[in-house]
C-alpha cells in the first residue's frame, strides 16, 4: 500500500470517522509506514497481527510497518485522529536512529500496539498532530524542516508517555544491571554475534542465567532481541542504501541470500525484494 498523497510526501495526518476508517480495508497489502491513531470518541475494533483489539476513547493504536490490520467494526460516534509517517523517513530521524544504536526503542519495535493515554497526554499528542495538519498545508518556507522537527518531538514525547504508562516490575539491582548491560552490548555486536554464549561470556554468567534474566525482565528471549535488531538494520539498509539484497545479506553475515530472505519474510511478512518494491 502506498502512502496517501499529500504535500509533504513523508507525513500524513487527518481526522477520521468510522466510515473513513472502514474504507481502509478496501486497500490490500501492507502499509510501509508507522501509524498512530488516537480514539477521540466512541470505539473501534480491529484485527492486528493475530490479535483482536478494541480501542476506547483515550486509547492510541500504534501500527508497525509490514503487519496486517483489518478494521472489524466502529461505533456510529467513532472519531479519531491519525498520523501516518513513511517507514524510511522515520528510521532516518536522529531520535530513532540514536535510540536504536544506543539501546533499543520499544515504541517502534517492541511496544504494545494499544496504549491507554491519560487525558492530559491525549490532549498533548493530539495538539502535536493538529500542528502537523496545519504545517502539511501551509506555505511556510521551512515547511519540511518544521514537520520533521514536529514528528521527532511527537515520537520523543510518546516514548516518554509510554515509559510512564506501562507498568514496570521491580527487580533486584543485579538483574537490572545484567539486563541493561546486555541491551547496551547488542548494538555493537548483533551483526557478528547471534549466539547467546557470546553475551553470557561477556557478562560472566551462564547462558541459562542470561536467558532467565532477559525473559524475567522483558518477557522475550535473547534471540527475539537479536532478530529485531537485525530486522531493523536490514529494513534500514533496504530503505536508504543502493546495496543489492545479496550485498545486504553479506553485510549482515547471513550464510546466503536465501537464508536472509527467509529470515526477513518470517519477521516482516514479505521478502526483502518485495519490501523494497513496495517503497518505490
Amino acid at each position: 500500500m502506498q502512502m496517501p498523497e499529500q504535500r509533504d510526501g513523508n507525513i500524513f495526518c487527518l481526522d477520521t470517522d468510522g466510515e473513513l476508517t472502514l474504507r481502509t480495508n478496501i486497500t490490500q497489502g501492507f502499509l510501509s509506514a508507522y501509524s498512530f491513531t488516537i480514539v477521540r470518541e466512541g470505539w473501534l475494533t480491529l484485527h492486528y497481527n493475530g490479535q483482536v483489539l478494541t480501542l476506547q476513547k483515550g486509547d492510541m493504536f500504534i501500527y508497525l510497518p509490514g503487519l496486517s490490520v483489518t478494521i472489524i467494526e466502529a461505533s456510529a460516534d467513532y472519531r479519531g485522529i491519525c498520523l501516518i509517517a513513511d517507514e524510511g523517513y522515520t528510521l532516518e530521524l536522529p531520535v530513532v536512529r540514536n535510540a536504536i544504536r544506543t539501546a533499543y526503542f520499544p515504541l517502534l519495535e517492541f511496544g504494545n500496539p494499544r496504549l491507554s493515554l491519560q487525558p492530559d497526554d491525549s490532549r498533548h499528542l493530539e495538539q502535536l498532530m493538529r500542528l502537523a495538519i496545519r504545517y502539511l498545508y501551509s506555505q511556510h518556507p521551512l515547511h519540511s524542516e518544521s514537520l520533521r522537527l514536529l514528528y521527532s518531538l511527537f515520537l520523543s514525547d510518546l516514548s516518554a508517555i509510554e515509559d510512564r504508562s506501562v507498568p514496570r516490575h521491580r527487580f533486584s539491582p543485579r538483574i537490572e544491571e545484567l539486563f541493561l548491560r546486555f541491551i547496551q552490548m547488542l548494538p555493537q555486536h548483533f551483526i557478528e554475534h547471534r549466539d547467546i554464549a557470546f553475551y553470557a561470556d561477556r557478562l560472566c554468567i551462564t547462558t541459562t542465567y542470561l536467558s532467565r534474566v532477559v525473559r524475567q525482565v522483558s518477557g522475550r528471549t535473547v534471540a527475539d532481541y537479536i532478530d529485531q535488531m537485525l530486522l531493523m538494520e536490514a529494513a534500514w539498509l533496504l530503505q536508504t542504501s543502493t546495496l543489492t539484497v545479496a550485498q545486504i545479506a553479506d553485510r549482515l553475515h547471513f550464510a546466503d541470500t536465501t537464508t536472509f530472505a527467509r529470515f526477513f519474510k518470517r519477521l516482516k511478512g514479505c521478502t526483502p525484494k518485495e519490501y523494497r518494491q513496495r517503497l518505490q
